[in-house]
């Protein structure tokens, strides 16, 4: 049986991940900060879908944190076959509002991480010949959106290269860029989401299902909804003044995730 490795996986993307590929028949190990939380999301996986789930508290802003998910993802007893780097947060407020503390933190979760965590999982996987990496960013990757949107555009960079780095191992790597998304992630930065149109909502189930087609598909960048699609198409061909106006009068107050 295979195992997969789900970052921020309590809730939201993360959680929808854990369901999906424990209905699958994947072991999971289930990663964020929340004790209380990881056991009981691992209690109703092992009850419903007969997988072990294992819990790591871990808090990947800190380097402890980060170094205990590179040692479970390097260690050769328990492989590990999908890492999904889902943790990630928002800050409210524009450049200068927000602390530098929060800033860094930010680019250590979202950089940093990434950057480690995918490289014990990939190393693992080389030698092996076999695994598959999927690294959540954002649509917002594509449009001026201050430090949030900036390390989502290193997230799909950084998956790009070392994809092609690895074309041939049997080490697949994917960006996902998916944009609102219906989970705890702008209440937990106090962003306000009354402006966001209801069509622009993504299911959390759907786009999970959309993404792992795309990561069998081989493809290293998935935006999993035509609406989405469609949308980021628009972007290429606007100005990019015009995108970075309606980024600092809108996307500061709310971020796609």
């Amino acid at each position: 049986m295979t195992t997969a490795l789900i970052t921020g996986a309590t809730a939201g993307i993360g959680a929808a991940f854990a369901r999906r590929l424990a209905a699958d028949g994947h072991d999971v190990v289930l990663v964020a900060r929340d004790v209380k939380r990881l056991r009981e999301q691992a209690t109703e996986l092992h009850d419903r879908h007969g997988v072990e789930a294992e819990v790591l508290a871990a808090d990947l802003s800190e380097e402890k944190g980060i170094a205990a998910v590179e040692a479970r993802l390097s260690d050769p007893r328990r492989p590990v076959d999908l890492l999904v780097n889902n943790a990630g947060f928002g800050n409210k407020g524009r450049f200068l509002e927000v602390s530098m503390a929060d800033e860094l933190k930010m680019l250590t979760v979202h950089c940093e991480a990434v950057l480690r965590l995918t490289s014990a999982a990939a190393g693992s996987m080389r030698e092996r010949r076999r695994g598959g990496v999927v690294n959540v960013a954002s649509v917002a990757a594509f449009v001026p959106r201050g430090t949030y949107g900036a390390s989502k555009a290193w997230v799909v960079q950084f998956t790009q290269g070392a994809a092609r780095d690895l074309a041939g191992t049997g080490v697949r790597l994917m960006a996902l860029c998916p944009g609102f998304v219906r989970t705890e992630f702008h209440e937990r930065a106090g962003m306000g989401t009354d402006n966001i149109p209801g069509w622009m909502w993504l299911d959390a189930d759907k786009l999970v299902a959309a993404a792992l087609a795309d990561l069998d598909r081989g493809r290293t960048l998935s935006i999993p909804d035509p609406r989405y699609k469609a949308l980021m198409g628009v972007v290429k061909l606007a100005p990019r003044g015009l995108l970075g106006g309606f980024s600092s009068r809108a996307g500061r107050k709310y971020g796609p995730k």
